[in-house]
């Protein structure tokens, strides 16, 4: 089972879970999946759609926001749209978590949400270094 890192009450992040993950995740109280991968990233991960049916089949919401690279101020808005109005707690995922939660913690430090200091130590505490990332 993948490891699902809590950054806050409403949000986790995880490395690429699998389709037998989400069921775990369901579970485990999630209520939303945002998956911030590209489709054919790297053999063997699994699609969207793949994600998507079994995201419906666990009871759970699923959001498709992929990020190549950094992400773009739509995808950030995106995200940030759905945390903020979808049913909590949400579970973002990538490859290794790292744009998942780069790109949440971007809106909100743009939005004005939190501020930098509480985004780097949200991030630290889950497992990522994001004062290189964030706007001073």
């Amino acid at each position: 089972m993948t490891e699902f890192r809590r950054v806050t009450d409403q949000l986790s992040v995880s490395p690429q879970i699998q389709l037998d993950d989400v069921a775990t995740a369901s579970q485990q109280g999630f209520r939303t999946l945002i998956n911030n991968r590209p489709d054919g990233e790297e053999p063997g991960q699994p699609t969207s759609s793949q994600m998507q049916v079994a995201a419906a089949a666990a009871g759970l919401a699923y959001v498709h926001i992929p990020v190549r690279g950094g992400p773009t101020p739509e995808q950030i808005e995106g995200v940030r749209r759905v945390v903020d109005e979808a049913e909590a707690p949400v579970l973002a995922f990538c490859r290794s978590g790292t744009r998942s939660i780069v790109t949440w913690s971007l809106g909100q430090a743009l939005s004005g949400q939190r501020s930098r200091e509480e985004l780097v130590r949200l991030g630290r505490d889950a497992g990522y270094d994001l004062s290189g990332v964030l706007p001073a």
